[in-house]
């Protein structure tokens, strides 16, 4: 069953939410060194929870993202698509990583849907 793997929380200056989270809750947090700007929030070692991020607001981010782990992005997409939601960014490839792509729901929400796969490029 597909479960929420990661969020990402928009801020139009990351960095300094970032210390917003580090000193209120000691999370740890990093730029990470891909292609886009994305700071990567680890909120416990051991502890039972996820992990997530921060990035810049943009038209897709303007609120907090649930990323919800998919064995098929595309298939995933075609099933949003056929219960009345939209696909608001398409399947993109992350490097190394695996596949993204935002949904809405129909209630207006976003949501990332994301497929593991190393040999994404």
């Amino acid at each position: 069953m597909p479960r929420i793997v990661h969020f990402e929380i928009p801020a139009r200056d990351p960095d300094a939410l970032a210390g917003f989270y580090r000193n209120v809750f000691g999370w740890k947090i990093e730029k990470w060194e891909g292609p886009v700007d994305y700071w990567l929030v680890t909120t416990g070692e051991e502890e039972l929870g996820i992990d997530g991020a921060l990035l810049r607001t943009n038209p897709v981010h303007q609120g907090t993202v649930n990323v919800i782990d998919v064995d098929s992005v595309a298939e995933f997409c075609e099933k949003v698509q056929a219960e009345g939601g939209e696909i608001v960014t398409p399947r993109t490839a992350i490097p190394g990583l695996g596949y993204v792509a935002y949904v809405r729901d129909t209630a207006g929400n976003i949501l990332g849907l994301f497929q593991g796969d190393e040999g994404a490029a």
